[in-house]
């Protein structure tokens, strides 16, 4: 069988290499940190969580939860990894960022059919290929993307990075432990209360902090919705971050037995419980701005800072224009593409979409035909939408969501999230039945 090269090990580039992996395709596996750095990332390990620690809701009846459970159904490295890393975090699924990577790091080093290279790849290798190099591809490697794809351009975001503070510098005379609606623990997140004065001055010296100043090519590049700035929303309306990710709803401080105006939610960062993230906070602000806002926070006026947030741009490929439906470029099959560079948005999306390119691959180098999944499927639906469904006159990132999946017809006081679940993992096993998809 021919082997494979896959640039990026990312949560990406390691899904599919596991995939190929397993299906017993040897693959060559190239991640330039460890030579070169990256403006975003902190370490050399593979698959480095640079933003959140979380991987959203893990309900079942969530569409990114119903695509946990696909992934895990397929044997999934990255869910495997998130689950043996994980933390505190109510109803949702956050790991321990750094237990998570070295856990991907250890399973894709001591597999017999990978072998990892860290060298740049700026020139795309002949033979069968997945790029996954992620949303801060080189201008050398992402420039002969372009030449392969006959695209025109790339499309580009701009992503945030939330602030981490140690736990030990949190004021517990003022916070408390408690998650909203008392979901799983009940006591997975600190919660930080403003009053309405403090809130609105805290929404006021957000909007007139020092920001990052962009280069002129960044301009005009746009923000993703689902991970805006901070200050972007707070841009918006002196109420919206109140609507958003400082509702105070499902929570009451048992301080004062009410619920405040606003809060600021922390979640556990590391297995030790000694890092706690600002949930929601990606910011632009300088460093200096962002110690002396977020330290106005009532139970941060003395937070010690891990990591201050950032910003960065995403980089992806007009997907529905150039991509075949097995995630080939449509004038180069022997070249497909995995995770965020095709436009999806989030951790679980980007080894989901390189699941399926790792699968689909081992198949193709077998010369049986692609064995596409369905778009009852949360991974179906997602690998539709950007190959597809999207308009490729107006192409932007998108997670996983309940508008991606087909219709499904709803008696009166039928659970609708439930019948799309019960369906999708159904259709799942099917598919993998049908296929023996399983490695």
């Amino acid at each position: 069988m021919k082997s494979v090269n896959i640039i990026g090990a990312g949560l990406a580039g390691c899904e599919a290499a596991w995939q190929l992996a397993q299906r017993g395709v040897k693959v060559e596996l190239f991640e330039m940190r460890g030579v070169e750095n990256t403006p975003a990332h902190k370490t050399d390990d593979l698959a480095e969580l640079v933003c959140s620690n979380s991987f959203r809701s893990d309900d079942i009846k969530s569409a990114v939860g119903i695509l946990h459970q696909e992934m895990r159904c397929l044997q999934s490295l990255i869910m495997q990894a998130a689950d043996d890393s994980k933390v505190p975090a109510g109803s949702a699924l956050a790991v321990d960022r750094n237990v998570f990577s070295k856990t991907v790091e250890q399973h894709i080093t001591n597999h017999p059919n990978i072998n990892l290279v860290r060298k740049r790849v700026d020139i795309i290798p002949e033979g069968n290929t997945i790029i996954a190099s992620g949303p801060l591809t080189s201008d050398i490697l992402a420039n002969n993307i372009l030449k392969s794809s006959n695209s025109t351009d790339f499309l580009s975001f701009f992503d945030a990075i939330s602030p981490i503070v140690y736990k030990n510098s949190i004021n517990f005379d003022i916070t408390w432990f408690q998650s909203r609606y008392d979901k799983g623990g009940g006591k997975d997140y600190i919660n930080c209360p403003l009053t309405e004065e403090q809130y609105y001055s805290f929404v006021h010296h957000l909007v007139a902090s020092e920001k990052i100043e962009f280069k002129q090519w960044e301009k005009n590049t746009p923000y993703f919705n689902g991970c805006l700035p901070i200050e972007i929303m707070a841009e918006r309306g002196k109420d919206t971050l109140r609507f958003g990710p400082m509702k105070p709803v499902g929570l009451v401080n048992p301080k004062t037995g009410n619920r405040p105006f606003a809060v600021v939610q922390l979640r556990q960062d590391n297995k030790d419980g000694s890092l706690y993230n600002i949930v929601g906070f990606q910011t632009k602000m300088k460093y200096d701005e962002q110690k002396r806002v977020l330290k106005m926070i009532p139970g941060l006026k003395n937070a010690e800072f891990a990591r201050l947030g950032g910003i960065h741009r995403n980089t992806f490929i007009n997907s529905p224009k150039v991509l075949n439906a097995n995630l080939s470029l449509k004038n180069n099959p022997v070249l497909k593409f995995a995770g965020q560079i095709t436009g999806v948005e989030g951790y679980v999306e980007s080894a989901a979409i390189a699941l399926l390119s790792g699968i689909y691959l081992a198949y193709e180098l077998k010369e049986a035909p692609t064995p596409f999944i369905s778009r009852d499927t949360a991974l179906g639906s997602l690998v539709n939408y950007i190959v597809n469904e999207a308009d490729s006159s107006n192409f932007q990132p998108m997670n996983i969501n309940f508008g991606l999946f087909p219709e499904i017809h709803v008696k009166k006081g039928e659970d609708k999230k439930g019948l799309l679940s019960d369906r999708a993992l159904a259709s799942l096993q099917k598919w993998k039945n049908t296929y023996s998809i399983a490695a």
